[in-house]
């Protein structure tokens, strides 16, 4: 007899443990270049910028602090805000 398990939610995006699987995979090969950075030149900086991002790219209810940083970039520097005063003419 075979089991299937499907998720609750098919149209949700793909998930493994905290993260979605485009973050993981960056995530792992993130880890392999920064310890041939740490071997190879002793630089320790691509490890700590990985780490911090594997952070930042976990996962609660579909909601990341990653998302809310780029919503508030685009929101705060990015996009311009047009704000136009018009005169209110009634009749």
């Amino acid at each position: 007899m075979q089991l299937y398990y499907y998720p609750e939610n098919l149209a949700a995006k793909a998930t493994f443990w905290l993260w979605e699987l485009r973050d993981l995979v960056i995530v792992v090969f993130g880890v392999l270049l920064s310890i041939l950075a740490l071997t190879q030149a002793g630089i320790l900086l691509p490890l700590v910028a990985t780490a911090l991002f594997a952070f930042l790219s976990i996962r609660f209810d579909g909601v990341c602090i990653l998302d809310f940083i780029r919503c508030a970039l685009s929101f705060f520097l990015l996009t311009p805000q047009l704000f136009e005063w018009r005169p209110r003419y009634e009749d």
